[in-house]
């Protein structure tokens, strides 16, 4: 598939990389790394990168470029790590004259029948391990500094700085393989991990007040009087998730983020599958880190009580996990 994918890429003076709405560091690592090759390989080429607002902590790598309408009918669209096409950031990709989905998601759907390739591994525990691969699989492509930068964040940030299930010998030599760029490893820590004091405030305040169900799903809901007292930010807020992710018996662990017209959820666990409770609550994701959204503490109670019903039942069937 990936001789096919290239062939396709040599095929097309304009190449535009989208990628899905409230972009991860996965989803800009993948798009940002492939933009950069691309550019690298081909310089009179038109290559260009498109979504929504870059996360602070991504700009160093995150790329977003303005296209005119026109161009599309004539172009090669390729979007990256985006499951289902109502994530896809803007609509104008449906005017492609040809597709590509390149993505990892274990609920991953064909975008559209005709004039369309897709490439999707839900064994890769992150998509900028699936461009690192496609790259150093071509004698066409040329890596560089640049786009092995954004595929190792991509790659950092998706396997939890390698600690999540799914990370494995095809990944590690993906990772491997970019490291030889010689890339700042101690510049992109520093970016990912460094917080401003008021961020670590809240997560003093989340020790103290996250709650608990019966079973032992742990959550939070950062409401908007909260972040403001702690002048956060909701993309912030959000990022804590973690905080709460090795309490002893509490396999699954939730944010709320009060981001106005709704709520989202972000859904993580240990062991356990919560993307079906996701795609209950017009959401999805990986098995173990799906996201939802829900519109009032009605709906919060409910996926609550799902969550600890499921919770409880794994607990039960596998009392040797903690």
């Amino acid at each position: 598939m990936f001789k096919e994918i290239i062939k396709k890429i040599e095929e097309f003076d304009t190449i535009i990389v989208h990628r899905h709405m409230r972009p991860d560091g996965d989803c800009i690592g993948s798009q940002a790394g492939l933009v950069q090759a691309l550019r690298n390989t081909y310089p009179n080429k038109k290559i260009y990168s498109v979504g929504d607002d870059i996360p602070e902590y991504l700009g160093f790598i995150g790329l977003s470029d303005e296209v005119s309408d026109d161009i599309y009918k004539e172009a090669l669209v390729i979007v990256v790590d985006t499951s289902i096409k109502e994530r896809i950031y803007d609509d104008r990709w449906q005017n492609a004259a040809f597709l590509i989905k390149i993505d990892h998601h274990d609920d991953s759907h064909p975008f559209r029948e005709e004039n369309y390739l897709e490439f999707i591994d839900a064994g890769s525990a992150a998509c900028s391990a699936i461009i690192a691969r496609l790259i150093e699989s071509s004698d066409v492509l040329k890596m560089n500094k640049e786009a092995s930068l954004a595929l190792y964040t991509g790659i950092i940030t998706d396997t939890g700085r390698f600690l999540y299930r799914g990370v494995d010998k095809t990944l590690m030599n993906a990772a491997a393989n970019l490291l030889s760029y010689d890339i700042d490893t101690e510049y992109m820590f520093a970016k990912l991990n460094l917080k401003e004091m008021n961020t670590y405030r809240l997560e003093a305040y989340v020790y103290k007040n996250m709650k608990m169900t019966k079973s032992g799903v742990v959550y939070m809901f950062f409401t908007k009087k909260i972040m403001k007292k702690f002048g956060v930010s909701c993309d912030e807020a959000a990022a804590l998730v973690n905080t709460m992710a090795s309490i002893k018996g509490s396999m699954i662990w939730v944010t709320f983020v009060d981001y106005g017209d709704n709520i989202r959820v972000r859904l993580r666990s240990r062991y356990v599958a919560v993307n079906e409770v996701a795609r209950s609550y017009r959401g999805g994701g990986h098995l173990q880190a799906s996201g939802a959204t829900i519109y009032n503490k009605k709906e919060m109670k409910a996926i609550l009580n799902d969550l600890d019903s499921l919770h409880a039942s794994f607990k039960q069937a596998n009392k040797e996990l903690e």
